[in-house]
């Protein structure tokens, strides 16, 4: 049976530990934000989800802000089930050994999409280092089948860094690329270690690169969370790498722990 850890089972095996600096200060008034209602579009589109067997980054990393975007028919979906086989510390998505692709997912996913009738949807995923091609080909497959129910939706993907085969992964969403390309590049440089083990600042902007020199006419896009310790110049020098590499859209969010122990 596989197990999913979360919270202090999942960051209490990082290389750097998570150490507090304080007491957390109280949220403002204007951050917060009204829970969902199973009565109004929220339950709906959870009910959807669950019928139709799928996962949203939105639920899985205990978003905030998921009762305004349930609430107004939008979802990030995630592919490639909910198990991550990376620990990052600021992220609620659970850790463990993932199950095989569903081969029927992409299917599944198109379905509801089209039932949805979305003009514009978001894939995501987990990050899949037990994959040969990171996950590469069921991006790919998902890509195809929404373009086969829903011609007209556009599709953002915002895949993770497939390091150690970014060349074949690249490749492989070639055959099926999306409208917009985006790879978060999370923060700055010097808080990688404590804030994404595994990953590494110099291969996301060359994922961003790469794809950018292969598809030209695709918007590439990159995000960054606020908050995590970082100055304003470590935040422009990153946008100026960005840039440098090829990035055209970027979002910048505040970032709200998801418990006391990230």
């Amino acid at each position: 049976m596989t197990v999913k850890q979360k919270g202090e089972a999942k960051t209490a095996r990082i290389p750097i530990k998570i150490v507090p600096v304080g007491a957390p200060l109280k949220k403002p008034d204007w951050i917060r934000v009204k829970a969902g209602n199973s009565a109004t579009r929220f339950g709906e589109i959870k009910q959807i989800l669950r019928e139709h067997q799928l996962h949203t980054v939105c639920e899985e990393a205990s978003c905030p802000n998921i009762g305004e975007c349930f609430g107004n028919g939008t979802a990030t979906f995630m592919i490639l089930g909910d198990l991550c086989t990376r620990r990052c510390p600021f992220c609620d998505v659970g850790h463990g050994k993932p199950l095989p692709p569903d081969a029927d997912e992409p299917l599944k996913l198109a379905q509801t999409i089209a039932a949805m009738k979305l003009n514009y949807v978001v894939i995501t995923s987990v990050d899949r280092d037990d994959l040969r091609d990171g996950g590469a080909q069921h991006f790919a497959d998902c890509i195809t089948q929404i373009r086969a129910l829903s011609p007209r939706t556009k599709i953002e993907v915002l895949v993770p860094d497939f390091r150690g085969r970014l060349d074949a992964a690249l490749d492989i969403l070639g055959t099926q690329p999306p409208d917009i390309m985006n790879h978060n590049m999370e923060t700055v440089p010097r808080l990688y270690k404590q804030a994404r083990p595994g990953a590494d600042y110099a291969h996301s902007l060359r994922l961003l690169q790469e794809f950018k020199k292969r598809h030209p006419q695709i918007p590439s896009k990159s995000g960054l969370m606020v908050g995590l310790g970082e100055t304003d110049e470590e935040i422009l020098a990153t946008m100026r790498d960005m840039r440098e590499y090829g990035v055209e859209m970027l979002t910048l969010g505040q970032y709200l722990a998801p418990s006391g122990h990230h």
